[in-house]
């Protein structure tokens, strides 16, 4: 971020052990002064809207009988894209959120 100035910078932990280490607690109070830190429950799909995207993209491969682990990629990234291209879609997701 070279030359930008982020207002308010957070970070969003849930109980992931990395959240819980002692070099990211040290991290946390060692930059207190600018930084908040939001402290969510381990799995809350109402909080975030990736949860809403992923949600898209499993309906449509659910049911997909993969032969390998590239055609999984394949259909994930071709869902991702259609998914980029309708900004609606999108938006639902973040609007579901808190």
């Amino acid at each position: 971020m070279d030359g930008q100035v982020v207002k308010d910078p957070a970070h969003r932990g849930n109980n992931l052990r990395l959240h819980l280490t002692v070099g990211m607690r040290a991290f946390i109070e060692t930059n207190a002064e600018w930084l908040t830190v939001f402290h969510l429950p381990t799995y809350a799909p109402d909080l975030n809207p990736q949860e809403g995207i992923w949600s898209l993209v499993k309906r449509e491969i659910g049911n997909l009988a993969a032969a390998d682990l590239t055609q999984i990629t394949r259909a994930v990234k071709r869902r991702l894209k259609r998914i980029q291209y309708r900004p609606e879609l999108v938006d639902g997701c973040l609007a579901t959120t808190a």
